[in-house]
């Protein structure tokens, strides 16, 4: 299934292009990368092949690229957790 700004929260980040548009922390504000690996906390974005860095998903909202043309802002808070769970917690809900 195709990755779209509907279904985002309920698949893999891991390969996307992202982009921190705002952060607590202003060390991470634009930000911008592939993401690498992701934990409960954190989203690991590789700038380049040495770089990796580490963000707080709290703490910032990321721009993901699902394209050339689309992109979809989420706020970190929302994809807190361990990546197998979000799509559980998500049909919970009622999403």
């Amino acid at each position: 299934m195709r990755v779209t700004p509907k279904n985002i929260l309920q698949h893999e980040l891991v390969g996307l292009p992202v982009r921190v548009v705002d952060s607590t922390c202003s060390n991470y504000k634009g930000l911008s990368g592939i993401v690498v690996g992701e934990t409960y906390n954190m989203l690991k974005i590789s700038q380049d092949l040495k770089a990796v860095k580490t963000v707080p998903k709290k703490e910032c909202t990321f721009e993901f690229a699902l394209d050339s043309r689309v992109k979809v802002w989420v706020k970190g808070e929302v994809i807190l957790g361990r990546p197998e769970d979000r799509v559980k917690r998500r049909l919970k809900v009622g999403w």
